[in-house]
């Protein structure tokens, strides 16, 4: 059994969104020919409440790109983004939501962030996500989506430390680049992970 994970594909990390990724509406379509495919098919939704401790606006004279010390944890700050219930939250509209099975929330205690669909940033907490997988005999995922740098690759990195094969589409994904080289460095960090890079017409 296979499963594909979307990451991410909400609002405002579209183009026009509060945390806009470069071209993010272009892995919508590479979804949607994807969800066909798979035998199962979920997505994660970053879902923070508006006072989230990751959201710059949390901290006096701070703004976002900047990182700080959250419990312990490098955090780097954002602009306020995918508040829960929010419009910028919502799945972008051209997403064919039909096929998924279910939708993990993540990023909702306000004092942790959380990239992973699996974990929150300190790993004390599961989404449900892995142990949804194993119940359902899933082996092997593939992840796209968004973004690279962050999401996609703290994903795809908890997927196979929990024993499962792990595929990332490359064109299915974007990134943010923060810094120059974060995407690149992304790469190679999850196909050091033994996370096989793969294109999307390689799993026809």
């Amino acid at each position: 059994m296979h499963c594909l994970i979307l990451v991410d594909l909400q609002n405002d990390f579209m183009p026009g969104g509060a945390l806009a990724v470069p071209d993010g509406d272009a892995v919508v379509a590479v979804a949607n020919r994807l969800c066909r495919r798979f035998d199962l098919v979920v997505a994660s939704q970053d879902w923070h409440p508006p006072d989230h401790m990751s959201f710059a606006s949390q901290h006096a004279g701070r703004n976002p790109g900047e990182v700080v010390d959250l419990h312990g944890l490098d955090q780097v700050l954002w602009p306020d983004h995918c508040i829960q219930g929010s419009r910028g939250a919502a799945f972008h509209d051209s997403l064919d939501q039909r096929r998924l099975s279910s939708v993990f929330q993540k990023g909702t205690d306000r004092h942790l962030d959380s990239y992973s669909t699996f974990f929150d940033n300190a790993r004390r907490k599961s989404t449900g996500l892995g142990e949804h997988l194993e119940a359902q005999g899933i082996k092997s995922v593939c992840l796209l989506g968004l973004a690279t740098d962050y999401c996609v690759k703290f994903s795809a990195l908890d997927a196979v430390s929990l024993g499962f094969r792990t595929r990332v589409v490359r064109e299915g994904c974007r990134g943010i680049d923060l810094a120059e080289g974060d995407v690149e460095r992304a790469w190679s960090e999850m196909k050091s992970a033994g996370i096989e890079i793969v294109s999307e017409h390689s799993l026809a």
